[in-house]
């Protein structure tokens, strides 16, 4: 795998310690003008339950993968910036989560053959398209849809597959997608976020520290869904798709929580709070 790869493909799902910390860092760092204390880092963590020696070790694996870099603050505090390499890999997270979701109307197709002694690039290749969002037309012949090209492109330049754009579908395309994608494990992604904080109090009586821990885990929850879901159509999915109420759910609950949980990070882990420290 190569360190692109393995800087992106680090905790693709969501929930556990240093899926949660590379949330932060995605969504919080760069508003922090790109520097968290070390104390400060884990002392958010331990807001979401994580506790301090878990806290290290998630830090540790994200400065080893390349997505933090251990730096010195103000009077020396220790503290992490970000990688300069692991910017593109946010850049595109925050294109997938927060762009606008547009219903696929042209599609792209990745073709490749490999050899039976090179099966280990065909699995990455694999695994590498259905992160992205592709899903299985027949054996070597992926699809996804047109707004992923240049994602696409850089994958097939990667493994020297072939590349199709601006595929049409020519038959039944709600027929297509039931084939291409698994549509029931795709709703389940959507319910299970509904389900979740479908009802959760988003008030301003909630603390500070409350709405930090509440929009972490919406968002680590939330960012694996565009992936799973590059931006089927409606009109070709299951009647009662839960796609466009997942996502309104998302848009609420960032509107309500996401200033607040940034400035609570400033707070405990920015440059700020360091030098109000060292005064």
């Amino acid at each position: 795998m190569t360190e692109v790869a393995l800087r992106e493909d680090l905790e693709a799902n969501s929930g556990s310690a240093t899926a949660l910390l590379r949330t932060i860092v995605g969504s919080m760092l760069r508003p922090l003008g790109g520097w968290m204390s070390a104390a400060g880092t884990v002392q958010l963590l331990g807001s979401l339950g994580i506790p301090p020696a878990t806290a290290r070790s998630s830090i540790a694996r994200l400065v080893a993968r390349g997505v933090l870099r251990r730096a010195a603050g103000e009077g020396g505090a220790p503290g992490y910036a970000l990688d300069p390499a692991a910017v593109p890999m946010l850049e595109r997270g925050d294109a997938r989560i927060f762009g606008e979701r547009r219903p696929a109307t042209a599609w792209c197709l990745v073709s490749y053959s490999f050899p039976e002694r090179q099966r280990s690039l065909r699995h990455q290749l694999r695994r590498r398209l259905a992160a992205i969002g592709c899903g299985t037309v027949a054996d070597g012949l992926w699809i996804g849809p047109a707004a992923l090209e240049q994602e696409l492109a850089e994958v097939v330049a990667e493994f020297d597959a072939v590349l199709f754009v601006d595929a049409a579908a020519r038959s039944d395309l709600s027929t297509g997608l039931a084939s291409w994608y698994d549509l029931p494990a795709i709703r389940r992604v959507h319910e299970a976020f509904l389900d979740r904080f479908g009802s959760v109090d988003v008030s301003p009586a909630i603390g500070d520290e409350e709405a930090f821990a509440l929009w972490v885990r919406a968002l680590d929850e939330w960012r694996v869904v565009p992936y799973r879901d590059p931006g089927l159509p409606p009109a070709a999915l299951p009647d009662g798709w839960p796609g466009d109420a997942s996502a309104a759910l998302f848009a609420r609950l960032r509107n309500t929580l996401e200033q607040r949980a940034v400035a609570h990070a400033s707070r405990i882990a920015g440059p700020d709070r360091v030098a109000a420290a060292a005064r």
